[in-house]
């Protein structure tokens, strides 16, 4: 039952479609509970505009930003092929280069699914649009207008998100306007809708058109990622737990969980000086990097050194 879970899970994670409808309707319900409880235009001059704007641009790049730092394939681009500063210094070679670009695309065709659909659903349902331009609206073919201050016609236009009580023939106005601004942003949203739609069969046309893989290689090669990243992460945890489990018996005479200790050592100042300071990973001329903070010093004592041990009696 696990293992057929696992598969379920596993086959659900490596389906594009799946997750990418997923990030959006989570966007979708995100977007819902946010606009619901924290969204209140202030109807006042000259901060309609920008509060309405920042709700709707703001966590459209919050959500950018987050769906790049989000993807370990994208540190993984970064450290391999753009932040290698460390000497000896390693060629790239041109397919390499078309690779991590291929990847870097399918990163952000998947980054920017979050962004897209909150903008989109933002100005479909209008509300975040309708606060920032209502200062900017044209009344001045209304009779009421005519004979308003510029001033005064700004404050009330301020308000007309508001919905504040106001005579019979403002009220018309304010639906008018209310009505028009509804429509600029529905329109706004179909347009981006379609833009972005257009925008991801083009790349994913272009990506395919230029990609030095088959159709057939590129399905192997991204099942190879996926299994590798997998494996690599099992066998690493496995590695790592045996490597400190046997640094930590040199340090201190035991491993963890052992029933049966008989011996104990007592590490000195030198000790607890050596594994207070981390270690860099395979910097320099060493063939062998040092994997962790608790030093080298352990590893060059004699572990027959008797003197510093304590034997402890059943």
């Amino acid at each position: 039952m696990c293992s057929t879970l696992n598969s379920i899970v596993s086959s659900l994670q490596r389906n594009g479609i799946f997750i990418n409808s997923l990030i959006a309707a989570l966007t979708v319900g995100g977007q819902q509970l946010f606009s619901s409880s924290t969204f209140s235009c202030p109807c006042q001059v000259g901060k309609n505009f920008y509060y309405g704007s920042a709700f709707l641009v703001i966590p459209a790049l919050i959500l950018l930003i987050a769906g790049f730092a989000l993807r370990s394939q994208m540190w993984t681009i970064t450290g391999e092929y753009c932040c290698s500063c460390v000497p000896p210094y390693r060629r790239i070679s041109p397919l390499e280069c078309k690779l991590a670009c291929l990847r870097f695309f399918s990163i952000t065709g998947r980054a920017v699914v979050a962004p897209l659909t909150w903008l989109a659903v933002t100005l479909l349902t209008g509300t975040y649009y309708e606060c920032a331009a209502s200062e900017f609206a044209s009344v001045d073919h209304y009779p009421i207008f005519e004979n308003v201050s510029a001033s005064k016609r700004e404050e009330i236009l301020a308000g007309f998100p508001c919905c504040k009580s106001a005579p019979s023939d403002v009220i018309l106005v304010r639906d008018e306007i209310a009505l028009l601004h509804r429509y600029q942003s529905q329109m706004l949203g179909w347009i981006l809708i379609t833009l972005a739609t257009i925008a991801v069969l083009v790349s994913c046309c272009v990506a395919r058109c230029c990609s030095p893989l088959t159709s057939l290689q590129h399905c192997y090669w991204t099942s190879h990622l996926q299994n590798e990243r997998e494996l690599f992460e099992q066998a690493a945890e496995q590695h790592s737990r045996l490597l400190i489990m046997h640094r930590i018996k040199q340090l201190f005479g035991f491993i963890p969980g052992s029933e049966d200790v008989k011996h104990i050592r007592i590490p000195s100042c030198q000790d607890w000086k050596d594994i207070s300071v981390p270690t860099l990973l395979c910097m320099g001329d060493d063939l062998r990097g040092h994997y962790s903070s608790l030093g080298n010093r352990v590893d060059e004592d004699n572990e027959e050194d008797r003197s510093r041990d304590i034997e402890l009696k059943p």
